[in-house]
């Protein structure tokens, strides 16, 4: 059985950022087991991909078809581009804070 796109995308983030399935489990509160489930079978509900994608430092978004190969290219050069990892926060030091 194929996953469907977006089961993919959550796949490939989960390991992108070396997390575990069960390491799901601390971050979004959800069993192990579902969230097997939900890799494997997919179609989640809106709120639970919404959960998934917090999980991930991720964000859900709608783009029209038309924009879809520009929005693609400008994550990849991003991907090419030395930038802090996906779990870091973008926010730190920004203001040259106290650590």
């Amino acid at each position: 059985m194929h996953r469907k796109p977006v089961v993919d995308q959550i796949h490939q983030r989960r390991r992108q950022l070396r997390l575990t399935q069960q390491d799901m489990q601390l971050r979004i509160g959800m069993t192990r087991q579902q969230y097997q489930r939900l890799e494997r079978e997919g179609n989640p509900r809106l709120d639970t991909l919404s959960l998934v994608a917090e999980g991930l430092n991720a964000e859900l978004m709608l783009i029209p078809r038309e924009k879809r190969l520009a929005v693609q290219q400008l994550l990849s050069q991003a991907d090419r581009d030395t930038s802090p990892p996906a779990d870091e926060n973008p926010w730190h030091g920004l203001l040259d804070e106290e650590s």
